[in-house]
This record gives C-alpha cells, structure tokens and sequence, in this order.
C-alpha cells in the first residue's frame, strides 16, 4: 500500500457518479471490489456496505479495527461550466503538488478515505482483523449513519477517514441541523415602460459551512440582498431570485431579475458598479474574484408583488449567518455557527435552506430558533429537520494515543489534537454504538464543497504512511 495506490484508486473513484442520493454506482463498484477479491461484503437497506478483511497469520488476537469513509460526494460546479454529475467524469489537474478540479468539486471528501480503505483492503500487509464501513448520504443528513442497524459490523475501535488537515487528529466534532423557509408569494403586472435586467454576484470562494465558515468568506445570496435592499428607496420590480445549492456549502453564486424603469437603467448599471467596488474592497483577501454582472435580459416572468418582494428582502437582510461563539473550552474553535446556504423560487413559493451547527447541544436550538425567529418576522413557513449529534471528545482515547505515537515516531514531530466545526459521522456512532472509540484524520484538502477542491498530493503520502503504521501497531 502506498500513496500512489491509493491515488490509482481514487482516479477510478473520480470516474464513479456519486451524489448524495444516488450512490448506486459506487456501492455497486465496492461490491465487486470486494468480490474480486474474495471478501465477506454486506450492504444494508440504506446502502451502506461493510466490506471484511480477516486477521492475518498470527494476528488473529489482534482486535478488529473498523475503517469508515462515507460514499457520496458534494456535487457543486461553476454555474456557467456544463458539467453532469451523473454521467461525467470528475475533470482534474495535477500542478503545483495538488490534485485540483477547477469548476466542479473533486470529491476527495470522502473519495480518498475510500480509496484509502480499498488500498489496504488489497495490500498484502499483515494486519488484524479489519472491516471497512462506507456509508450513504453523509453529507445531506448523514442518512447512512442513521440507518445504521447492530451488528452490521463488530469492531470496537473505529478510525474515521473524513479529516481535511494532515498532522491534526481529531476527537471531536459538532453537531448540527438544517432550517427549511418557505413563503408563497404574490405576482402582479410588469409595469409600462420597465425593462427586465439580471444582477449577479459571482465569484466567492465558497467552501464547508462547517470548516470555512470562519474565514469570512463572502456569501453571494447575503451580498445580492444587500445591494437589493439599498436600492428599495428606488422603483423596482423584483422578478426572480436564486442562490446557492447545498446546505453545507456557503453559496458561491446568486442572481435576481428585476423590472427598471427603462430611463433608470444607466443609473441602475452605475450603482452595481459602485457596490462591486465596495465589496471588492470588503472582501480582497478573502475573495478577490467577487463580481457584480449586471445586463439586459428579456423575461417574461411576471414580478413578484411589490409588498412580498419588499417583505422577502427585508427578511432575508435579517437572517442570520456565520460564526455565532467561539469555544471557551478550545482555543480557534468554533462553537455555534449559520449558513445562508441557498435559495429559489419554484412556482410562486421562495424556498429557503440554512444549516446550524454547534457543539453545545442547547447552542445548537438556540442559533436555530433565532433563525426562526427572523423567518418568522416576514411571514415565512420555518421547518427544522436532520438535526445530528455532537462527538464529545475523549482524551483518555486508546486509539487516540496509538495514533499520536505513531505520527511522533515517524515524522518526529506531535500532531495536533482537535475537535472540528463540521459535523462527523462519529457523533451518529457513538449514540448507536456507546462502546466505540474513535478517532478521525486524514490528508490535506482545500476548499471542499466548493468548485477548485483540491488535495495536497505531499500530505498524502504522510497520511498513508501513518495510516498503515497505526494498522499494523494496533493491538
């Protein structure tokens, strides 16, 4: 097992349609791999597969370790870059010491955890007992984990592959939830003499709602109400209005049509010009690639009424986002958390998606009923739903200290020890599972859920080399 295997398999990974939801193909590869190589495979009702290695000679007493990825991946893509998630290959690059994917997401969150599990899987090395878990919808609501029945697999000890940062081990993670608004709407007569245009704020960075949203990173959806809200003063039609995709994702992209007076346009053009420098200025070092588009497009969408159109800008103005509380406990870490993730139009309804997230239980309900609370205040419909738990960490950890000897015996250096803003499956495991030990690592990923993911091909062959360490010393 090395680097350049588990890469090999992660290239064939990239080939495998794999969005939350539909991961029928990769479940079917990890089937035949296990068949191919004459494993015990079993797959449950919601599609997870547990894939089973026995101990090697004389390691028979060794306790099994579980191995976990999860198997979907986040499908986002640069909005004018045509691209089927479903049917295409995942475009990649190497340069500059990464594998990068330039307009859509790369999916080594979690390709490579699984391409790392099928590399030992097929080694020839001497290890204990393994089983390799891959599960389904981690990252729509951790749907796998939640179906999750007793017995489907045996081990004790499980290390999570689903880590971003090389040399950091973590023991703990949030928990979280989504908030869903919805608001039925109104439409009235385009106006005589307006025009339709189509503002757009391109550009962001994105990124993981959980591992980037304190960065302060720019989100389009909150920068297009921004600039709508300071042009109510003027006369406008508000037609349509769209941003973002997924709920774990800070929204890179976000686009209103509008309705002007035709002599207004120049001045409208002007103002967009204005805010573009603003926002540039606010946002240089984080996303120095952020535009406002602004141009003639015909529609023949009927606008929105006046009353609802004022009302959905004003409400989502007051929605919140970003860090909330930093931890008391864990110096950098983010305790409760936001995300203006998204939101369209389908029909005469606006549809909202935010995502909490926090790992102080009562924090969590806390930030998602002042969420409420501000959907509330424009009339909105507010529904909660897949709300996760929290991992708490453990220091006392056995796997924790069989890792950290490890990494500080072959790299002579300690890893970090961490907890994480995002969410893990680990939190679901341990509530199913209260005997598990875990742990969660793994190589060097940027901007993940986001178009240009990247890994650190450099990261990678250290976090192999201590992966199979940890295996072949665990006992």
């Amino acid at each position: 097992m090395t680097a350049d295997t588990v890469l090999d398999i992660f290239k064939d990974i990239t080939r495998i349609p794999r969005e939350s939801g539909h991961e029928g193909p990769m479940t079917a590869y990890l089937q035949e791999f296990a068949a191919k190589h004459h494993f015990e495979c079993r797959t449950d009702k919601a599609g997870n597969v547990v894939i089973v290695k026995e101990a090697a000679p004389g390691k028979e007493k060794v306790p099994t370790l579980v191995l976990q990825a999860h198997q979907d991946m986040v499908c986002e893509k640069n909005a004018h870059f045509d691209f089927d998630f479903l049917t295409q290959a995942i475009p990649y690059e190497v340069e500059d010491g990464w594998m990068v994917a330039k307009n859509t997401t790369l999916g080594a969150d979690d390709g490579i955890g699984i391409a790392a599990c099928l590399a030992l899987l097929a080694s020839d090395l001497p290890t204990g007992k393994l089983e390799c878990l891959f599960t389904t919808s981690e990252e729509t609501g951790m749907d796998g984990a939640f179906a999750l029945e007793p017995g489907f697999f045996e081990g004790k000890t499980l290390i999570n592959l689903d880590s971003e940062d090389e040399g950091q081990l973590f023991v703990g993670c949030a928990g979280g939830m989504d908030t869903t608004a919805t608001f039925e709407f109104k439409r009235e007569a385009l106006r005589k003499g307006y025009r339709t245009l189509k503002v757009r704020v391109t550009g962001g960075r994105g990124g993981h709602s959980g591992d980037d949203i304190n960065k302060e990173r720019a989100n389009a959806l909150r920068l297009l109400i921004r600039f709508l809200y300071t042009e109510l003063q003027y006369d406008f039609q508000l037609l349509t209005l769209g941003g973002g995709n997924k709920p774990n994702a800070i929204c890179r992209e976000a686009e209103a049509v509008i309705a002007v007076p035709a002599a207004d346009i120049d001045e409208w053009k002007a103002d967009a010009e204005a805010f573009e420098g603003i926002i540039q200025a606010e946002y240089k070092s984080s996303d120095p690639g952020l535009k406002v588009v602004f141009a003639e497009e015909a529609s023949l969408i009927r606008p929105i009424e006046e009353g609802d159109a004022a009302n959905i800008i004003m409400t989502l103005l007051g929605v919140p986002h970003g860090v909330e509380k930093m931890s008391m406990d864990i110096p950098g870490l983010v305790e409760t958390s936001t995300n203006l993730a998204a939101a369209h139009i389908e029909g005469d309804v606006l549809k909202v998606i935010t995502s909490q997230r926090s790992s102080v239980v009562s924090e969590l309900h806390a930030m998602a009923e002042r969420v409420e609370a501000a959907f509330f205040l424009g009339s909105f419909d507010v529904e909660h739903h897949g709300e996760y738990p929290g991992w708490k960490p453990n220091l006392e950890s056995r796997i924790l200290k069989v890792s950290v000897d490890s990494y500080k015996r072959l790299f002579l250096v300690d890893p970090e020890v961490k907890a994480i803003h995002a969410g893990l499956e680990c939190g679901l495991f341990l509530e199913k599972f209260p005997d598990l030990d875990m742990i969660s690592f793994g190589p060097t990923l940027r901007n993940v859920h986001a178009p240009g993911e990247k890994l650190e091909l450099a990261s990678l062959e250290k976090f192999v080399e201590h992966l199979k360490d940890i295996v072949l010393n665990f006992s």
